[in-house]
């Protein structure tokens, strides 16, 4: 099964370049060809205005993997820098970073960003910036947990008498250590992020006509599953394959960087 999903990640991730490669934008109308079914000339059937199914797919995933790296990346970057902070230096300034997270969990993940977008306003920049807001609180508790751990390490200890300075600590002596776990933490973030930015544009507050989005296609195709079910169908289990995929290879980087041990270390 988990050679299978590697199987998926590498045909979506060479669809990715294929589309780059050809262009493909999938925006061209045809009135002749609205809601074909698959066929030679259109592998994937045709969507409400005759555009090919296919060709927004291609796209539709570049700007998931795009929005999904670029969001993962900030979030990591604020969320590791905030655990790492209130881990080594405890106290108050723990506590404090803390009840700011801790204000943050308590509401659903997707809400908050739904609440965001919504006042920010629809679009490809106000939905990273929402996901953004969101999404650094899983990797600042986890910084945070592993840190305390580590700060009492006998490495950290001895640098710490020698005179290193904190950045130089935290940077060369307790962050190399969180590597495997936070690569782990990203490969399920990526997952997580596809599915709110599809969620997001499905509700109207993410990528908007005439850009190829998942979310948006999969609204769209909903109107029309009576007449056309192989449109919603399609574009639902691209989704479905994509996500399972990146989740198994997750499961599978966790087996083999021994995350588990890590955590009870």
């Amino acid at each position: 099964m988990k050679k299978f999903a590697s199987l998926i990640l590498v045909f979506w991730i060479f669809a990715v370049l294929l589309g780059l490669c050809f262009g493909l934008h999938g925006n061209s109308i045809n009135l002749n060809a609205i809601l074909v079914t698959p066929s030679t000339q259109h592998w994937f059937g045709a969507d409400d205005l005759g555009r090919d199914i296919l060709a927004r797919i291609l796209k539709g995933v570049q700007v998931s993997f795009a929005i999904a790296v670029i969001v993962t990346l900030v979030t990591m970057t604020v969320g590791v820098f905030i655990g790492l902070l209130a881990g080594f230096f405890g106290g108050k300034v723990d506590q404090m970073l803390m009840q700011i997270t801790d204000i943050f969990l308590a509401f659903p993940g997707i809400l908050l960003a739904i609440a965001f977008a919504a006042v920010l306003g629809p679009g490809m920049t106000n939905l990273m910036i929402a996901l953004c807001i969101t999404g650094w609180v899983s990797y600042a508790r986890l910084t945070r947990g592993q840190t305390l751990t580590l700060r009492n390490r006998q490495h950290v200890i001895a640098a710490e008498s020698l005179g290193a300075s904190v950045p130089r600590i935290l940077i060369k002596h307790i962050l190399p250590l969180l590597g495997s776990i936070l690569i782990v933490e990203a490969t399920y973030s990526l997952a997580s992020i596809m599915i709110a930015e599809a969620s997001l544009s499905f509700l109207g507050l993410g990528i908007q006509a005439p850009n190829a989005s998942w979310g948006a296609m999969l609204r769209d195709g909903v109107r029309y599953m009576l007449v056309a079910p192989h449109y919603v169908l399609i574009v639902g289990l691209s989704l479905m394959s994509l996500i399972l995929a990146i989740n198994l290879l997750g499961d599978q980087l966790r087996d083999k960087l021994d995350v588990n041990g890590l955590e009870h270390a």
